[in-house]
C-alpha cells in the first residue's frame, strides 16, 4: 500500500483557472489522473480559490497504459500538470 508521502507531488500547474491553483501549484488534497489522455479529473473552475496549505499529489492514475503506473498508482518522481487535449491534463503522461 501507498504511503502519503510515497506519492508524487504535482511539481508545477499552469492551469490558472483551477480553483486549486495558487501561483502554479496544486493545492488539492490528492489529484486524479484518467480519461482517454490523461486529463486531471480534480481540476475545477469556481469563483474562489480552495484547497490545503500544502502541495498537492497524484492520489490516483486511471491511465495503466502509462510507463509510471504501477498499479493505477503514479510512480513519476513529480508530475506536471498543464493544457494539453484539454486545459488541465498530466503532462508527464507517457506511454508505454
Amino acid at each position: 500500500m501507498t504511503q502519503m508521502l510515497d506519492m508524487p507531488q504535482v511539481q508545477d500547474c499552469s492551469v490558472d483557472s483551477c480553483s486549486y491553483n495558487a501561483d502554479h501549484a496544486c493545492h488539492a488534497g490528492a489529484i486524479t489522473v484518467g480519461g482517454d489522455h490523461a486529463h486531471c479529473g480534480t481540476f475545477v473552475e469556481i469563483s474562489f480559490r480552495a484547497g490545503l496549505e500544502r502541495t498537492g499529489v497524484v492520489g490516483a492514475c486511471h491511465r495503466s497504459d502509462c510507463v509510471h503506473n504501477e498499479a493505477l498508482e503514479c510512480r513519476a518522481s513529480a508530475v506536471q500538470v498543464g493544457s494539453g487535449t484539454d486545459a488541465a491534463d498530466c503532462l508527464t503522461y507517457s506511454t508505454r
